[in-house]
């Protein structure tokens, strides 16, 4: 088996999360000068251990290897929310230096703006499977200050510059390693979890249209308050959720804006951004049937009418059995009894990469379970042997049965 070199793996990490360092964390919006500076830090680390760095039109940081194949695909992103944590998609990438340090048949990626700074969401791997037109690129905005994607690409120095898509055929698989983000694996005083498969995130707006008035002059029973229907809507939804969703099914009701958001005058529009999300699809199907339903009971039983559009639906993923077997044997042989097969509650990047290549995902245990917060944190220990069961898993699985190599063009 490949020896990794735990030592500099847990160095690299800590040298990237002085870029941009925040508290304990760091703040390393998509496309930021501290965002490019981390790109520009990991191109020069793939360059030191032979890796032919790029870096393409959308942010993505692809290192090239140059020895034989069959080559993995290993990669997550760098970018982070806001104020947040170092490990966040860091562990992945930094692990994908280590494995090609250690001689391992991979290539790297950091994927750009895994986190949706950006409108779209995941626009680095959906680039690089040849998921992204440039018509959604033209419209897409920041979620942070409603600037146009393009302007913050001009900004960083990547307008003009070509996008990279994958190569076909040249990758057997993609691995990500990544925080679990979850308690699961911590209040079990296990070191690694083997995602099973990965959720669908259905997100969608429920828009609510009232009658804006005098919250003194109107009376009770001439109200047509947008804010009261919504409050009754999402009681509903919690109420009826709970008898129709699977066993790790949830729910987020992200954001409520009443207009015009004045004390003294009765809303007379809301606006709700609701999710839900699982890795069944006739969950999800269900979920939402039950979602149309109680809109429509809402617009039978108020005063005010609600319009449900959806924002995205993604595709639950599901992980490659093959790889799965090669990280069920390594974290057996390197720590017995010390890991869990699991799902991921959160989306990432290799659901996306799952459309065109096998893949799968390892996670590392989340200290008191935090993340997107700047006290997310992993004991050393774990995220070193997270390391070296990839490592041998992406060894194992290359050697697990012949390999033809793509014809050349």
């Amino acid at each position: 088996m490949a020896t990794i070199d735990t030592a500099r793996f847990l160095a690299d990490l800590n040298d990237l999360r002085k870029i941009g360092a925040y508290k304990t964390g760091v703040h390393r919006p998509t496309f930021s000068p501290q965002d490019m500076e981390s790109r520009r830090w990991l191109m020069a680390r793939m360059a030191e251990i032979g890796l032919e760095p790029v870096l393409d039109g959308i942010g993505n940081v692809y290192g090239r290897n140059t020895g034989p194949g069959p080559y993995m695909l290993v990669g997550s992103h760098i970018e982070s929310q806001n104020y947040a944590g170092w490990l966040d998609g860091a562990l992945g990438v930094v692990a994908g230096l280590a494995l090609a340090r250690a001689g391992l048949p991979v290539d790297v990626c950091a994927f750009a703006d895994e986190e949706g700074h950006f409108e779209g969401g995941f626009l680095g791997s959906r680039s690089f499977i040849g998921d992204l037109s440039d018509d959604e690129m033209d419209h897409a905005r920041s979620r942070n200050d409603g600037s146009p994607l393009r302007d913050a690409l001009k900004a960083a120095g990547l307008e003009g510059v070509p996008r990279i898509t994958v190569e076909k055929g040249r990758h057997k698989g993609y691995l990500e390693l990544h925080i679990e983000q979850g308690t699961s694996l911590e209040g079990a005083g296990q070191q690694t979890g083997i995602v099973t498969g990965i959720v669908a995130i259905w997100q969608f707006r429920l828009t609510i249209i009232g009658q804006q008035d005098h919250a003194g002059g109107t009376t009770m029973a001439e109200r047509k308050d947008a804010g009261l229907t919504a409050v009754r809507l999402l009681a509903a939804i919690d109420e009826t959720f709970p008898l129709v969703c699977g066993d790790r099914t949830v729910w987020t009701t992200g954001s409520i804006v009443l207009e015009p958001g004045a004390p003294s005058i009765i809303p007379g529009k809301a606006e709700i951004l609701f999710q839900f999300r699982d890795v069944d699809w006739s969950t999800l199907e269900r979920l939402e049937k039950h979602l149309r339903a109680l809109v429509q009971e809402s617009n039978r039983r108020e005063r005010c009418t609600t319009e449900l559009s959806i924002i995205r639906r993604s595709i639950p993923a599901i992980c490659d059995p093959a790889i799965m077997t090669a990280l069920e044997r390594s974290a057996e042989q390197r720590i017995p009894g010390g890991w869990r097969a699991m799902p991921s509650g959160a989306g990432h990047d290799a659901q996306v990469l799952a459309q065109v290549m096998p893949s799968a995902m390892l996670f590392s245990p989340s200290i008191g379970g935090i993340s997107h917060h700047w006290a997310e944190d992993t004991k050393e220990e774990d995220l070193a042997v997270c390391c070296e069961v990839m490592g041998d898993a992406v060894e194992m699985f290359l050697k697990s049965n012949d390999y033809t190599p793509p014809a050349k063009a």
